[in-house]
């Protein structure tokens, strides 16, 4: 009995209410000894890293305090609720999730030797939503928000033998305001099983005492000039730094090379900014058709990582090639329309976590094989792999914020701008209330982790729209959030209330549209550009491919040679022929199934494509 049977032969629905277990091709041969084994943070990598996926021990307490033992085993990453995690267990808002494992170390290295002192930092992709982290039963770290990685310098909480991690994890979901995207306690419709704790992978690494902290590349396309943010850390006093070294490569030949001293500082912390031009001679523009990237080495004493970057530009102009002047969306100055696809980020067996590597390429390439350019990851930050692949693979990101706010109310932010769009339009922002936004404290912190996920995700030049805002869930000060944003990251597009309840700002006007035909309306445009920013949803439910035989999805279809049919029709006869009005782009709706959501382009188990590629026009690729 291999791994996925024996989960099958413990999971059982309880009621018709619950999910039937399915499970993708690569859960079904996860391998738990070997679990997302890639270095996860692959846009700032260093040779050696050690992987902390794999079994813990578990416990579900209700007082904070520590247990007196534990249950069973998890397997990590993967959230107590996924049925590859073993547990298959919801995490109540009262309760604490409490884990356990023992840090694989032989040694210390360098500990008795200040000149070679080696620093172990711990490394969390996502810990989902508050979280206590302790070393030997030492507080070392308390991290809040799911959906952000952090980490912490474990170094002087260590000792000889047995070292404990343990975290604390507790998670309101959807019974406070916090950030939380499509989880519900009671799913149901376009709302999804909730998962919590550890979803991402958990990893260490060993660095020198001065090391890289993190970086990222400020790009100007038109100057061909490159800027390096780097960031460094130096734990104790030394009397020099070591210098900072840069090279640059373009198809293994090295293009640029720059050594500059650092001096220390009272905080043992440095910015550095390292600039640098593209000759022409080696000048290459990244695109969905082309995307290059250059390679990039960083030497901080004995402290040695890996990077890139991109050459790119996103735009909003009036260009001669489209008729009537009217602002399109240009990539490198030129006319770009964005095929798109919603992605949920949902796994029927992982929930918010890609059951392997091959499973986070499988979307994104089976989407770009059927014509699509670009992907918006819907009010959820995945991991940083999925953000190089698309980086590397030539896929545009319109990347959501994670919703979050009171209860979800749904005659206000569904009903009302679905039936009465002009009323709807005429909505400010202000109605904290109406708006699920009253509480001050989560507007706070929804703000801060906004910023935060900018600074996180602006390393990743495929990412080329931030979307704050979607169908007004949890909206608020839309035009001081749309200048935020702008300010920390101006070298992207803004699509600041996706769907509805516009406040005349951003770069789009955003439309949904799934009862009306596609239109575009020009009488709206000023200098922002139009987007369809989520249309479709036909829903064809495949037996034994869905985990739930209720029916969600704005148009029903009962065998896959009607919906296949439909699907064609609607994108080459209603959607296609706005390009030549100025529509800038389109988010299909969806992906794949999601739960009851069954209007997907695949199936929830990814083992079935509903529309064949081959009956994609070739005008769906833009050049």
């Amino acid at each position: 009995m291999n791994f996925s049977d024996a989960l099958k032969s413990i999971i059982k629905p309880h009621d018709k209410d619950e999910l039937t277990p399915l499970f993708t091709t690569w859960g079904e041969s996860l391998n738990p000894c070997n679990v997302l084994p890639e270095y996860p943070r692959p846009q700032m990598q260093r040779e050696h890293f050690i992987s902390l996926n794999g079994y813990w021990d578990y416990a579900f307490t209700k007082s904070p305090d520590f247990p007196d033992k534990y249950e069973g085993k998890i397997l990590v990453p993967f959230s107590p609720e996924a049925s590859l995690s073993g547990v298959n267990r919801q995490l109540k808002p009262k309760e604490f999730l409490w884990y356990r494992t023992f840090l694989p170390l032989s040694d210390l290295p360098g500990k008795n030797d200040d000149s070679t002192q080696m620093r172990l930092l711990v490394h969390f992709g996502a810990i989902d939503y508050e979280a206590q982290i302790y070393i030997n039963n030492q507080p070392v770290i308390t991290h809040l928000g799911g959906y952000l990685p952090f980490y912490a310098d474990i170094t002087d909480f260590l000792k000889e033998k047995d070292n404990e991690l343990i975290i604390k994890v507790k998670d309101t979901t959807d019974q406070d305001s916090q950030a939380r995207g499509k989880q519900t306690l009671r799913r149901g419709g376009i709302f999804y099983t909730a998962q919590s704790g550890i979803w991402q992978s958990v990893w260490m690494e060993w660095v020198p005492a001065c090391h890289i902290d993190s970086l990222w590349f400020e790009t100007d396309y038109d100057a061909h000039k490159v800027t390096a943010h780097i960031n460094t850390v130096t734990v104790g006093v030394p009397s020099t730094l070591p210098s900072l070294c840069l090279s640059v490569f373009c198809k293994d030949k090295e293009i640029e090379k720059q050594q500059i001293p650092l001096q220390c500082t009272n905080t043992g912390q440095t910015e550095q900014l390292i600039s640098f031009y593209i000759s022409q001679e080696f000048f290459h523009s990244w695109s969905p058709e082309n995307p290059f990237l250059y390679d990039v080495e960083i030497t901080f004493g004995q402290d040695h990582v890996k990077s890139y970057f991109a050459m790119r530009c996103y735009s909003i102009e009036i260009s001669n090639e489209v008729p009537g002047k009217i602002p399109v969306f240009c990539l490198n100055h030129k006319p770009y329309f964005l095929m798109g696809v919603l992605d949920q980020g949902y796994w029927p067996d992982g929930l918010y976590t890609a059951p392997s590597e091959e499973a986070l390429l499988y979307d994104i390439t089976t989407m770009k094989s059927m014509g699509f350019n670009m992907l918006r990851k819907h009010i959820k930050i995945e991991c940083a792999r999925w953000y190089y692949h698309c980086d590397r693979l030539g896929m545009i990101v319109c990347q959501d914020m994670v919703n979050g706010g009171s209860c979800y109310h749904m005659p206000v932010i569904s009903y009302l701008p679905t039936l009465c769009p002009f009323l709807a339009s005429r909505l400010k922002d202000s109605h904290y209330s109406m708006l699920s936004r009253k509480d001050e404290n989560a507007r706070r912190q929804w703000e801060k982790e906004c910023l935060e996920t900018v600074e996180y995700l602006k390393f990743f030049p495929s990412i080329g729209i931030w979307v704050p805002f979607n169908e007004g869930w949890g909206q608020f000060d839309t035009i001081r959030i749309t200048n935020l944003i702008k300010g920390a990251d101006p070298s992207r597009m803004i699509d600041s209330a996706s769907g509805w309840f516009d406040q005349n700002c951003g770069d789009f006007i955003s439309v949904h549209n799934y009862f009306r035909p596609l239109s575009v309306s020009v009488k709206q445009w000023t200098n922002r550009a139009f987007f369809l920013s989520e249309y479709g949803g036909f829903a064809c439910h495949i037996r034994n491919h869905s985990s739930v035989n209720r029916i969600f999805g704005y148009k029903r279809y009962d065998t896959l040679a009607d919906f296949e049919k439909a699907y064609y029709e609607l994108i080459e006869k209603s959607l296609l022929p706005l390009r030549a009005q100025g529509l800038s782009g389109a988010v299909y709706t969806q992906l794949s199934d999601v739960e009851e959501e069954v209007n997907g382009l695949l199936t929830y188990d990814r083992k079935i494509n509903k529309v064949y590629a081959g009956i994609i026009h070739s005008n769906f690729r833009r050049t």
